[in-house]
């Protein structure tokens, strides 16, 4: 049962409010702001009723109090003195509402079971972010796809070999991400992680970056340079978008490839390297290859083995379990409080098609907590023009509902609306639920009551 505190200075205003609310929640109540901090803090609740004014003492700096405990309660500000500036500091400062004295029993019944609920999905939101490593991450990464599980499998599968491997998606699917994770789970992670984007250098400059080159070797050479070959030492280099490497310097790391030795610019004898190399793509260079523009024997030599990285669209699975993630995150970042999705964002997020992937994803995000002031992230704290139809999508035709709708029982209607309600939001039952404006555990059942299991 929720546990709700009353700390207000009038006793008829906590026998009332306890009276009103004691046959839905355990409810408890305190005189002074000392005792009702000590009662929040020692035993614990999940919502406080909050006055404006306890006696002497401030009821902002008591919320301000409330909100630095452990495990924070949400707090509803009541005052019969109330302004717009108190009512806007409130909300500021962290209430989730303010009431105007005298209560009317309705509003107040309302928004308490609105903050409850808040709270409650407040805290699987974090709950989620603690158990999303744990049961669906690896390094960072996170899915619970299948796609995803067989990146993670070849991930541990490769963390400790000195096998070149190729990281091959769409951009902004976390192909530098995979990358680390294969140097930082294994026995390399004490070393360097080195990185180097082989398409944002001047083809000029690209080879000494790489290789390095001693004083004097070209014009502007007034100092030695180590190459990123040797800065990595005995780590990992990761060759970002491999496929935009001119073809002279294709030869040059076939070479280096295959000696396991750089020649700096300048230098006489050639270096020992021990670098593992680990080349990201979001281009097919098979495809390359046969145009001529990806040397074949370089090609052969990088794909010992390839992790292919699918775009979000084809692990929608994977959205609710990012999303809970990077709320999570960006939330600590800012210094706010986990806000879940309201239901309209919830679904604008789920149906888009993220042409952007991961970081779009992850940007409209940030976006959102951001932005967001009240107890959830809303449609509107999205950024502006997001969301559409999927692109996979195709309009079918008008059906004839009233003729179907007029042959069916109410159970058919119902479980088809069900049925097609998971299959929008890929299994997920606490949006699908959400979304058919029922609660899980009423979803759970009619799922187990209509075999849709």
């Amino acid at each position: 049962m929720d546990r709700i505190l009353i700390i207000d200075d009038e006793a008829g205003i906590c026998s009332s409010l306890s009276f009103a609310l004691e046959d839905h929640y355990e409810v408890k109540s305190a005189l002074s702001a000392s005792a009702g901090l000590k009662l929040a803090s020692d035993e614990g609740c999940d919502l406080v009723l909050l006055d404006l004014r306890i006696g002497e003492d401030d009821g902002i700096e008591t919320l301000a109090a409330l909100r630095r405990l452990p495990d924070p309660p949400v707090v509803i500000m009541m005052s019969a003195y109330g302004t717009i500036e108190s009512s806007v500091e409130a909300m500021r400062r962290g209430a989730f509402g303010y009431l105007q004295k005298p209560l009317r029993l309705d509003e107040l019944r309302a928004q308490v079971e609105h903050a409850l609920e808040y709270r409650r999905l407040d805290r699987r939101v974090e709950y989620m972010s603690h158990e999303l490593e744990a049961r669906y991450g690896y390094g960072g990464m996170v899915g619970r796809s299948e796609a995803m599980r067989r990146v993670f499998q070849l991930v541990e599968r490769l963390k400790d070999v000195d096998t070149t491997v190729v990281i091959r998606g769409e951009s902004g699917t976390g192909k530098e991400l995979i990358a680390r994770a294969l140097h930082y789970s294994g026995k390399r992670k004490a070393e360097p992680f080195v990185e180097i984007n082989c398409g944002a250098i001047p083809e000029a400059l690209l080879e000494g970056e790489l290789f390095g080159y001693h004083r004097g070797a070209f014009t502007g050479a007034v100092d030695a340079r180590q190459g990123r070959f040797l800065y990595a030492g005995s780590g990992t280099l990761l060759l970002d978008e491999i496929g935009d490497m001119p073809l002279p310097l294709q030869v040059k790391l076939l070479q280096v490839l295959q000696q396991k030795e750089v020649t700096p610019l300048g230098a006489n004898a050639p270096v020992r390297v021990h670098a593992r190399v680990v080349a990201a793509t979001n281009a097919d260079l098979m495809a390359l290859v046969e145009t001529g523009a990806f040397r074949r024997d370089l090609f052969f030599r990088l794909n010992v083995v390839e992790i292919h990285v699918p775009p979000l669209r084809e692990r929608r699975e994977d959205i609710p379990l990012l999303v809970s993630h990077f709320i999570a995150a960006f939330s600590a970042d800012q210094g706010k409080a986990n806000r879940p999705l309201s239901r309209e964002a919830a679904e604008r997020i789920l149906e888009y098609d993220y042409p952007g992937n991961v970081r779009e994803l992850a940007n409209v995000i940030e976006h959102g907590v951001l932005m967001a002031d009240g107890p959830m992230i809303g449609a509107d704290d999205l950024p502006a023009g997001f969301g559409g139809p999927r692109s996979d999508c195709v309009e079918p035709p008008a059906p004839d509902l009233d003729g179907w709708l007029g042959s069916r029982r109410l159970e058919e209607i119902e479980a088809a609306a069900i049925r097609a309600a998971l299959a929008r939001f890929g299994g997920h039952r606490l949006n699908t639920a959400a979304s058919l404006g029922i609660s899980e555990r009423g979803l759970r059942n009619k799922i187990r009551a209509y075999g849709l299991e």
